[in-house]
């Protein structure tokens, strides 16, 4: 049953009992929801009986509706959920026409909206995060075949490999990396307008101009503002997203104003129109005039040199990559080799990448039980260190906005590394990570290395003390809780008698007595399901069979089983004894144990039960009854506990 239907079964209760205003309280029992009514003239009992998923209906000091274990307690939140108020809280009184739920429900949804508003800042992430978690894995198969391109070509540059031999094989396994890594901005701008609900080909379509492609290079589209030549590119993955999200707005328009017979030829053409020139003349540009800027201020943080330098570079290289600004460094590294023979700019970059390593690490150690988080990180860090960053950018920490801070900060204490202990260049431009590492100038690759591991560490220690979002250690918690509570033993099994038949064995010592002897209607008539009950002679409470313990219920008063034949058992302790709130009951097992035969679940206060005026007379019902041909009573009278009761006959 799902929630929904839960919720449904719950209203109509509600519906027959003369709606909830005329209800005190609820709580809920192993299988029953038990209500205190106001007034008993106003509950339509036939009606009640006739809902769907209603097994019974008890009349007593409350009204018990009977509607069976592992809904009862779903049925039964909805309930309370649909009042506003919690298990066991008196329900308020309305005045008026307004129904209780209807004004509960307006009253949340106001509340909801005034306090709970989510920040602009958590959409644009977890629109981020919709956008490239399903290029995740062509992310991480691309970029391991570019990884290992990129250790043999920077190894065939620095001449430990002969070009003739591996020239071609290198140009194979780049052109299947750029399948995805060449043609991103597509891919992002198919992916943006799944996510902002613009149609998709027309999103890709966007993307792909910001490649300039069939641009004349001899005659270079100006940057509207400072007359630049514009570069494929320019704008970066932000500004494809940005445009497709202008895009979005401008197709849901124009399919209100357009009529259905042209909107097929008209909303395409002109969404293409207006959102490709703005992309090429606006958003482009004003990235193109950021990275001027930018020129002035790198010189400027290259001639300070040391230490602060490498820190700010590695720090700020990866929001530039985002916005497409990186284009800006190409011609500094080139003049760089050529007056000094390498780029002392590109290993302080490269930090930026250990950085997010590091953080990577540490997103994998600290939210190591919310098993979605640990599958993105696995594929992507292969990646990562070998230098290919778009898989844990993208993919782990720009979503989360945090981890993407505190990366970055420890790329910019690798950078510092670098910068402090000075000169270390690369002989030519080529991915970061440990594929850099043959292209390091005059032998000082170990000073690179210090740098990574700096950076490894930095990324790692900010990110695992400052930079874990707290909705993300609540799942990796809540994770963490459900594991505890599914306990595996390595107990076997025990044999099943025969394939056709099992046996049910007694939980107590004491006498066992046919169902009928009971003095509540829904167990005495085998409502339930079949079984037989036992009065007890001690408190000790045994398994009947090998199995698991699968529910425990809050006021310990009852147990259920899982057989390891198929047979589900509930143990129901004494009658109305959920009134004692727990009250003489001590469990010895836990949610998800297994236990065998004879295995003590639980000590009883027989004479406390008593005591407070109910009765200790315990039924054992096979709540899966229709699963089996016959339920067979076996032994009546005196038993003891292990002594066969029950036989099931499939």
């Amino acid at each position: 049953m799902t929630e929904d239907q839960n919720a449904a079964l719950g209203r109509a209760i509600f519906d027959n009992i003369g709606g909830p205003e005329n209800v005190e309280k609820l709580i809920h029992c192993m299988t029953r929801v038990r209500l205190t009514i106001r007034d008993d003239s106003k509950i339509d009992f036939d009606k009640l009986r006739a809902i769907p998923g209603v097994l019974g209906v008890v009349e007593d000091e409350t009204l018990q509706v009977v509607v069976g274990p592992g809904k009862v307690n779903k049925v039964a939140q909805s309930m309370v959920d649909m009042v506003g108020v919690k298990l066991g809280e008196e329900f308020p009184q309305t005045k008026g026409t307004t129904s209780l739920v209807d004004e509960t429900a307006q009253n949340k949804a106001a509340a909801k909206a005034k306090y709970n508003r989510p920040s602009r800042f958590k959409n644009v992430l977890k629109s981020i995060s919709n956008i490239f978690v399903p290029m995740i894995p062509a992310f991480v198969g691309a970029g391991m075949i570019a990884g290992i391109a990129s250790i043999l070509q920077n190894m065939m540059t620095a001449g430990q490999l002969d070009a003739g031999q591996w020239t071609q094989i290198i140009a194979v396994l780049n052109i299947i990396k750029n399948g995805i890594f060449s043609y991103l901005a597509i891919y992002t701008g198919i992916n943006a307008a799944t996510e902002f609900g613009a149609t998709p080909a027309v999103g890709g379509v966007v993307g792909a101009v910001t490649l300039l492609t069939g641009m004349d290079p001899e005659l270079p589209l100006k940057n509207l503002f400072d007359g630049q030549a514009l570069l494929s590119g320019q704008g970066g993955i932000i500004g494809v997203i940005f445009a497709v999200w202008l895009l979005s707005l401008l197709e849901k328009r124009l399919h209100r104003w357009i009529p259905d017979a042209l909107d097929i030829i008209v909303v395409p053409t002109i969404s293409l129109l207006i959102i490709g020139l703005m992309t090429i003349f606006v958003i482009m540009p004003i990235a193109g005039v950021i990275s001027t800027q930018l020129v002035g201020a790198i010189n400027f943080v290259l001639h300070v040199g040391g230490g602060f330098s490498g820190f700010v570079l590695g720090s700020l290289f990866l929001p530039m990559v985002m916005f497409g600004l990186h284009q800006i460094l190409t011609p500094i590294h080139l003049e760089m080799i050529e007056k000094t023979g390498s780029t002392q700019l590109l290993p302080i970059l490269a930090m930026a990448g250990a950085g997010q390593v590091g953080a990577a690490l540490a997103l994998w150690v600290k939210l190591r039980h919310n098993h979605s988080v640990v599958e993105k990180v696995k594929g992507a860090l292969p990646v990562g260190i070998l230098g290919i960053g778009e898989p844990l950018i993208y993919g782990v920490t720009l979503p989360m906005g945090r981890p993407f801070i505190t990366a970055c900060l420890g790329g910019g204490i690798g950078g510092a590394i670098i910068g402090a202990l000075g000169h270390v260049g690369a002989i030519a431009i080529g991915p970061s990570g440990i594929a850099l590492i043959p292209l390091i100038a005059n032998g000082k690759w170990l000073i690179y290395v210090f740098g990574l591991l700096g950076g490894y560490a930095g990324g790692f220690v900010l990110t695992y003390f400052f930079g874990i979002p707290k909705e993300e250690l609540a799942l990796a918690q809540a994770a963490k809780t459900a594991q505890q509570e599914k306990i595996e033993q390595s107990t076997p099994a025990s044999p099943v008698i025969d394939s056709d038949q099992n046996f049910i064995f007694a939980p107590f010592n004491g006498e066992a007595l046919p169902l009928s002897a009971l003095s509540d209607d829904v167990f005495a008539t085998g409502m339930m399901g079949q079984g037989v009950a036992f009065e007890p002679a001690d408190g000790q409470l045994m398994s009947p069979v090998t199995g698991v313990v699968e529910t425990i219920f809050p006021t310990r008063h009852a147990i259920g089983l899982k057989a390891d034949s198929g047979a589900e058992i509930l143990l129901h302790v004494g009658m109305d004894t959920v009134k004692l709130n727990g009250a003489g009951f001590t469990p010895h097992v836990i949610e998800g144990q297994r236990v065998q035969v004879g295995t003590l679940l639980m000590t009883v206060d027989l004479d406390a039960i008593k005591a407070a005026g109910y009765p200790t007379t315990t039924p054992m019902i096979i709540l899966n009854t229709s699963d089996y041909q016959v339920v067979n009573v076996i032994k009546n009278g005196q038993i003891i506990t292990g002594e066969a009761v029950l036989e099931l006959v499939k």
